[in-house]
C-alpha cells in the first residue's frame, strides 16, 4: 500500500499512445459556428468560427472541441472526482503551434490551462470553457553523455528521462512514478527517490526554453534572463510554457536496493515513532516515504516505509540495519533493483473510476507527540479509504538557501499529506470534509505547502507560501504575465 494508490496511473499511462496524430484528426474537426467560452476571470466569451478555424489552420498539431475523437481523454485529468469541459483543446507538436495558442488565448482573454501528465490532484491541467493546452503530443528526451545533460520536451513523462538517462549510467531526480508530467513536477520543486543527493529536479536545471504570455519565444538560464530563470523553478506554472528542460546528470548505478516493508496497524505508533527518528538522521543515499493507510475492506490496512538506497552496495546492509532491526512485517519487497523499475513500481497499482482529494505540509521536526495526533482520529470506515503519507526530503534539498531558486521550503525534513479516495459515482463532499477537519488537528506542525499537491488555498495563502520569495516573484510575474493569463497554478496576483 502506497501514496500512489489514490492517484489514477494505469488510465494516464495510456494516453499518450490513445491520441491519434493530426493527420487523422484534422478531417475530423469540423468547426460549425462560434464557441462559447469563458475568461480568466469566468466571464463568458463567444470565440467567431472564423478564429477558431483560423487557430486550427495554424496549427501543425490538433484542435479538438467537445465532440471530436480525442477530446474525452484530452480534458480528463488522473483524479477522477475532477469533470470539467474546456471550450477547446489544442495538442501541440512543436513551439510554434504553442505560441499560436498562447497568442490566441491572451488576445482573447480566455482561460488557459496547461496539462502535461495530468496528476494535478486539484485539476489544474484542465478547465470549464477555457481552453487546454495538452502537451501528451510534444514528447522527447534526449542525453549528450560527455556533456552530462538531458534535452527533455515541456510534455515529456519522467519516464522517458529516466529511461534514456540511465542507459548512459546517469541519473537526474525525477520523481517516483514514471508517467508524471516532467513540466508540472519540476516547476513546482521535484522530490524523488535520489533528489537527497543530487537535489530537487529543479536544482538540476542547466536551461529551460519557454513561451511567455505575450507570446515570445525565450531562454532562460543563469546568463540569458536570469530573473526568469530563478522564477521558474519553484514559482510553478505562473510564467510561461516550457517548452525544453536542459536537466543536469549524475553519474550513478544502475542497480539500488528498493521496495517496501509493511506492519500491522496496531503496530502503527511504533513505526511512526522510528520512522520519524530515521528521517531526520538518514544519509543522503537514503531514501524513505512513511505512510499509514486504512481501506474499506481492511485488506489495505498497514503502516510502513517505500525504501531506496542508492549508495554503495557494501555499506547497505549498515545503512538498512534500523530498518531490519523494526520486527517481523507483514510484507517486504526490499531487495537490488533497477532504478529505473523502482521508478515505474508504483505506475499501475492505482485503482480507477476514484474521486481524490488530499491536504498536505511541510514539516521541519517530527516531534513526538505530532506522532499522537496523527494516529487519533485516523479513520478509514466503509466508503473511504485514507492515508497519512511522508515523502522524504532533507539531504541535498536542504543545502540550497531558500532564496537561491524561488523554491522556498529547505528546511523541511518530509512533505506529509494525508489522502482520501472514493468511488467517483458518489457524493465526495463527507469525504473531503473529513479530511479537512482531520487535517486541522495537525496542520499547526506544517511550515508551508509543495505547490505542486494542493488546489483549494486563498489568494493569500498562495502568495504567503512563497514565503521569502513573494516580492521577488512577484516582480519578475508583472513583467512576464501582467495579464495573469497563467493563473491555473499556485497563483501569483499580478494586481497584488
Amino acid at each position: 500500500m502506497n501514496r500512489r494508490h489514490f492517484l489514477q496511473s494505469a488510465v494516464s499511462a495510456g494516453v499518450a499512445s490513445a491520441i491519434p496524430l493530426r493527420m487523422t484528426l484534422a478531417q475530423m474537426t469540423e468547426v460549425t459556428g462560434d464557441v462559447a467560452a469563458v475568461t480568466g476571470s469566468g466571464a463568458g466569451i463567444s470565440i467567431e468560427q472564423a478564429a477558431v478555424r483560423e487557430l486550427s489552420d495554424s496549427l501543425r498539431g490538433n484542435l479538438l472541441l467537445p465532440g471530436n475523437a480525442g477530446y474525452e481523454v484530452a480534458r480528463r485529468v488522473l483524479n477522477k472526482g475532477i469533470d470539467r469541459n474546456p471550450a477547446l483543446v489544442v495538442q501541440p507538436t512543436g513551439v510554434a503551434d504553442i505560441q499560436n495558442a498562447v497568442t490566441f488565448a491572451r488576445e482573447r482573454n480566455m482561460l488557459l490551462a496547461i496539462k502535461c501528465g495530468g496528476h494535478s490532484s486539484s485539476g489544474k491541467s484542465t478547465c470549464d470553457g477555457g481552453m487546454q493546452l495538452d502537451l501528451s503530443t510534444y514528447r522527447h528526451a534526449r542525453v549528450d553523455r560527455a556533456a552530462r545533460s538531458a534535452y527533455v520536451a515541456g510534455g515529456s513523462l519522467l519516464g522517458e528521462l529516466d529511461r534514456e538517462s540511465m542507459a548512459q549510467g546517469l541519473v537526474s531526480p525525477s520523481g517516483t512514478v514514471s508517467h508524471t508530467g516532467v513540466g508540472g513536477l519540476t516547476l513546482g520543486g521535484g522530490f524523488g527517490r535520489v533528489a537527497r543527493k543530487y537535489g530537487l529536479a529543479l536544482d538540476n536545471i542547466k536551461s529551460m526554453d519557454v513561451v511567455t504570455a505575450d507570446g515570445q519565444f525565450r531562454r532562460a538560464s543563469p546568463d540569458e534572463n536570469p530573473d526568469l530563470y530563478w522564477a521558474l523553478r519553484g514559482g510553478g506554472g505562473n510564467f510561461g510554457v516550457v517548452t525544453s528542460f536542459e536537466f543536469a546528470l549524475h553519474p550513478m548505478q544502475q542497480q539500488v536496493i528498493g521496495g517496501e516493508i509493511v506492519f500491522p496497524m496496531e503496530r502503527a505508533r511504533d513505526i511512526l515513532t522510528a520512522f520519524s527518528e530515521l528521517v531526520m538522521s538518514a544519509p543522503d543515499d537514503l531514501y524513505l516515504d512513511g505512510y499509514m493507510a486504512k481501506t474499506m475492506d481492511g485488506q489495505g490496512d498497514g503502516v510502513g516505509m517505500h525504501v531506496c538506497y542508492s549508495g554503495p552496495a557494501a555499506k547497505a546492509d549498515e545503512v538498512l540495519a534500523p530498518i531490519r532491526k523494526l520486527g517481523k512485517p507483514v510484507y517486504e519487497s526490499i531487495a537490488p533493483i533497477n532504478y529505473v523499475d523502482i521508478q515505474r513500481s508504483w505506475d499501475d497499482t492505482d485503482p480507477r473510476n476514484e474521486g481524490l482529494y488530499q491536504k498536505g505540509g511541510f514539516i521541519n521536526e517530527f516531534p513526538g507527540e505530532l506522532v499522537d495526533k496523527l494516529l487519533d482520529g485516523f479513520e478509514g470506515d466503509p466508503g473511504r479509504k485514507t492515508q497519512l503519507y511522508f515523502q522524504h526530503s532533507g539531504g541535498a534539498i536542504g543545502r540550497v538557501a531558500a532564496d537561491a531558486t524561488a523554491f522556498a521550503h529547505r528546511k523541511s525534513a518530509t512533505n506529509m499529506l494525508v489522502f482520501i479516495a472514493w468511488p467517483a459515482e458518489n457524493d465526495g463532499t463527507p469525504h473531503i470534509d473529513y479530511i479537512r477537519s482531520y487535517w486541522k488537528t495537525v496542520e499547526a506542525y506544517t511550515d508551508g505547502w509543495y505547490t505542486n499537491e494542493l488546489g483549494d488555498e486563498s489568494q493569500k495563502m498562495q502568495h504567503g507560501n512563497y514565503q521569502v520569495n513573494f516580492d521577488r516573484l512577484l516582480k519578475v510575474k508583472k513583467q512576464y504575465d501582467p495579464s495573469n493569463l497563467f493563473r491555473l497554478n499556485t497563483n501569483i496576483d499580478p494586481t497584488a
